[in-house]
């Protein structure tokens, strides 16, 4: 199990693939085992470094706080370890949010950014605050990530849609599975970093083809933050698809067009 020692602690990662260098960053509680499934479609198309983020999975899990800078070093760190100078980035939800700090601190290194189902943060432009969500019970909590989750998402729109059921059904498996103290902690360590989230007014550093994809329904980072995102990256392009936080999975035009982007494509804006 490789394993780098970076800013102070043990980093688990796993390197897959062949062709493009890309560095994949997850989303929200997230870690390589529990996104096994999202992360294998890039693995078959490029040279893919993914880890667990600080304080998740199989990483260190070291004194808190954590702020966005400090994953967004943990990020760069590693691709020091693995010898890549630059490389491209995919971000998924807090995962871009982690992008986006890498990018304006080290516009350098970034050869191309795609951003998916994020946010900018600062006071306007934030995404939900899901921190606010920890205290309630498990089914409540189920039931609130899923209106989140897609705002279509009633019970009769996911009795008429057997994908979107199956969407909302893992979701709640996993509001409502036990976890241990270490993973709580660490959970609440990353959604605190993520309150304080802010690249608003640094966007404009970013110079690399970047790409801003949103869901449409998305009550988590709503297609609102995407546009400001794209309106403040030189030269981004904005393309929003017919789902809600998950849209890759919901909108079958999603991944092609990501893994396109990716590996060189230009694509046009979507809204």
């Amino acid at each position: 199990m490789p394993t780098v020692h970076v800013n102070g602690i043990d980093v688990y990662y796993e390197r897959g693939g062949a062709g493009r260098r890309l560095l994949f960053l997850n989303g929200s509680g997230a870690t390589l085992e529990t996104s096994a499934l999202l992360i294998q479609p890039f693995r078959e198309r490029f040279d893919v470094v993914a880890h667990d983020q600080r304080g998740l999975g199989r990483t260190e899990q070291p004194p808190t706080p954590y702020s966005m800078a400090d994953y967004a070093a943990d990020a760069a760190a590693l691709l020091d370890e693995v010898g890549w100078s630059t490389c491209a980035v995919f971000g998924v939800s807090f995962g871009g949010m982690v992008a986006q700090e890498l990018a304006v601190t080290w516009p350098e290194r970034i050869e191309r950014l795609a951003l998916s189902c994020t946010s900018p943060g600062g006071p306007d432009l934030a995404s939900f605050p899901l921190h606010e969500l920890a205290d309630l019970p498990p089914d409540e909590r189920a039931a609130a990530g899923k209106r989140l989750l897609d705002t279509r998402f009633t019970e009769e729109w996911l009795a008429e849609h057997d994908g979107d059921r199956g969407l909302a059904d893992m979701l709640a498996v996993r509001y409502t599975t036990p976890k241990s103290e270490a993973v709580r902690a660490g959970e609440a360590a990353q959604l605190e970093a993520r309150r304080h989230h802010d690249v608003v007014d640094r966007l404009g550093a970013i110079g690399c083809p970047t790409l801003v994809a949103c869901g449409r329904y998305d009550g988590i980072a709503p297609m609102v933050n995407s546009e400001a995102i794209a309106e403040r990256v030189p030269g981004a392009v904005l393309r929003a698809y017919e789902g809600g936080h998950a849209f890759f999975a919901q909108d079958p035009e999603a991944f092609p067009d990501i893994l396109a982007f990716i590996d060189g494509a230009d694509l046009a804006p979507r809204r």
